[in-house]
This record gives structure tokens, sequence and C-alpha cells, in this order.
């Protein structure tokens, strides 16, 4: 799946055009490495996201093209996230 894609499926970032954003901003990476909005995400990777200055980071868990709002958070498993982030993603 697109990462574009999978951030929106996911509801870590709540719009797709704002993830192309984020990526295409240089402010996600995939496994270390600045990824667009084109890369493939599969499960194991892991994600960075940068939400101004707070940083998130992320496990791809599952790959589904669409999933019910409630049941969004168990496609990742958060590695690290400060209180900030969290609060902003509700």
């Amino acid at each position: 799946m697109r990462l574009d894609k999978y951030l929106k499926v996911s509801r870590l970032i709540k719009r797709r055009t704002v993830a192309k954003e984020a990526c295409d901003g240089g402010r996600v990476s995939l496994n270390g490495r600045p990824a667009k909005a084109g890369t493939e995400v599969k499960p194991g990777d892991t994600l960075e996201i940068r939400f101004g200055n707070r940083l998130g980071r992320y496990e791809v868990v599952a790959i589904q093209e669409t999933v019910r709002k409630e049941l969004a958070g168990e496609m990742y498993r958060v590695l690290n996230e400060d209180e900030e982030t969290a609060k902003e993603r509700g």
C-alpha cells in the first residue's frame, strides 16, 4: 500500500492530501530514510512522523484497504510519541 494512503487509512494523518504534503515536505521517514508518498509500506516497517517540533515513531502492524475508525489504531504500534503528539492524534 502507498504510504500516503496508509497514513490516511490508519488515521495517523486524517487526510490523504495532508499525508502527501507531509511526505513531500520530508516530514515522514520509513525505516530511517525520507519517504515519498508513493513508497510501498509493509508490516514490520517503522515510520517516523514529525509534527512541528514533535516526533512520533510507529511500527506498521497490518495493511488494510479500509478500516473502521475504532479499529484504525490496530494497524500500527506506537514505539515512541510525546504527550502533545498523542493528544493531537486524538
